[in-house]
């Protein structure tokens, strides 16, 4: 179990790119048995997801999980809305700090903790403009040019 553990990771490589990540929080997902064999199995992803808050529960929207090949009957809607669980006090100042314009809340990334239980890594986060994404994309480019440097040393 701890080998599967590490090795499932999926990540929302644009989020980094298109937000300011503000605060982070652990959510648990509510899957069902298909859908935690696919995300074991690596066939999930966080591209153009989004979370929302609806009737005090946290709700992530447009999350791809593929259809478990070797499930039957009672396979899963691939992209359908998925609860996550958070405390109600962490729900609550969520909802707080998206009522100002500008924020929302992203998925980070996706793993599987040491309990065998899938995690979403959620984030409050402020749209960046596009002079900040250049701006990420210069630190990027300067950080790459240091390790080059470093390694030819």
């Amino acid at each position: 179990m701890k080998n599967t553990a590490s090795r499932i990771n999926i990540k929302n490589k644009r989020a980094a790119f298109d937000y300011e990540i503000v605060d982070e929080y652990t959510a648990g997902i509510v899957l069902t048995g298909t859908e935690i064999k696919s995300i074991r199995a690596g066939k999930a992803s966080l591209v153009d997801t989004f979370c929302y808050i609806h009737n005090g529960e946290i709700w992530v929207k447009n999350m791809y999980i593929a259809r478990y090949e070797l499930g039957s009957y009672g396979q899963h809607g691939e992209r359908r809305d998925r609860k996550l669980l958070l405390n109600k006090k962490e729900i609550r100042s969520l909802q707080n700090d998206t009522k100002a314009p500008g924020y929302t809340i992203v998925p980070l990334r996706m793993y599987i903790d040491d309990n065998g239980r899938a995690k979403l890594k959620i984030a409050l986060c402020r749209g960046k403009k596009e002079y900040d994404k250049r701006q990420t994309l210069k630190e990027k480019d300067d950080r790459r040019e240091m390790d080059r440097a470093m390694k030819h040393r």
